[in-house]
């Protein structure tokens, strides 16, 4: 079943805020830039296990601008590794404990690289190192897939051509996951916003693992708008991207990316007088990766959007 309705009317709305932010001086945006935007009839923090999920489904609609496109996700494919931690640990793959924990938080909240390497490398029992022979290195390659067997094995065809198998760096891989990598960089990440969108509303409504597990994960991905507390955290996660042009008493649940290249976020909102709404928004290029008003821009046109009355 699809994860929303195809909605004409917000299409339209879509596209004219592309057209008009590249009327903006951002030419070649509408090429550069995928949203995926979903509005439901009810909070999806109401909802409970498979139920739930059916029930947002039925009453979202959505549309998306080249929601479809696989683009590198810089570190929003946490969300990803976050899930599939969850999932492990359902099927005592994995053992819980604080030091997990810490990781997991660390990888959401901060968007630590060094814990998102700890929880690829037990999430696939692989490790980064020099260079491996052939026989050895094909091992540690089917193992680095196992996200993305997971990831095929729910069957939603959103997730068709993802790729969930690399750590996230600040200066690049080296050794074993340099090879990995391809000799152009073939084999880098690749998230589309349509498939993101489907995982974040699977943790919102707890239709994915168990609800417990969705609760742990929502905890998480909660950030604070208070000006306060953003300003005591540079690196909040909120100015410069989707959070930033959401209402001030709006609850906010997130992860962004970014890097040289991209400027990413995904974000579930909740707001008195505001229908509830998923949006994904990937900008791709420097230009992008440096416009510190792009994505609020979106989510503050797109907000006014789901006001109701």
């Amino acid at each position: 079943m699809a994860f929303y309705s195809p909605s004409p009317a917000m299409e339209q709305i879509l596209a004219d805020l592309v057209r008009a932010l590249e009327l903006d001086g951002r030419a070649g945006l509408s090429q550069r830039l995928s949203i995926t935007w979903v509005r439901y009839a009810s909070p999806l923090t109401g909802s409970a296990g498979d139920s739930g999920a059916d029930a947002a489904a039925a009453s979202a609609l959505g549309a998306s601008w080249g929601g479809g496109r696989q683009r590198y996700p810089a570190s929003v494919v946490k969300l990803v590794y976050l899930i599939a931690a969850e999932a492990w640990l359902q099927d005592d793959l994995l053992e819980d404990g604080p030091e997990l924990r810490r990781a997991l938080e660390a990888m959401i909240r901060d968007s630590s690289n060094d814990a998102t390497g700890l929880v690829l490398d037990l999430l696939t029992g692989t490790t980064s190192g020099p260079e491996l022979p052939a026989t050895a290195m094909d091992s540690w390659v089917s193992q680095r897939q196992l996200v993305n067997r997971w990831l095929g094995e729910l069957g939603w065809p959103e997730l068709d051509g993802v790729n969930a198998c690399q750590k996230t760096w600040s200066d690049g891989p080296f050794g074993r996951e340099r090879e990995f990598y391809g000799p152009e960089g073939g084999n880098r990440n690749r998230l589309s916003t349509e498939a993101t969108a489907r995982l974040l509303q699977a943790v919102m409504a707890s239709a994915i693992v168990s609800p417990p597990a969705c609760a742990r994960m929502r905890a998480v991905l909660a950030r604070s708008l208070d000006p306060l507390q953003r300003a005591a955290d540079p690196e909040n996660q909120v100015d410069g991207f989707l959070g930033e042009g959401l209402p001030a008493a709006a609850r906010l649940w997130s992860k962004a990316g970014w890097m040289s290249q991209a400027r990413h976020d995904a974000a579930y909102v909740e707001a008195e007088g505001h229908a509830p709404f998923l949006l994904v928004a990937f900008s791709e290029g420097e230009a992008c990766a440096g416009d510190s008003s792009l994505l609020p821009e979106i989510a503050r046109r797109l907000s006014a959007c789901c006001r109701l009355g």
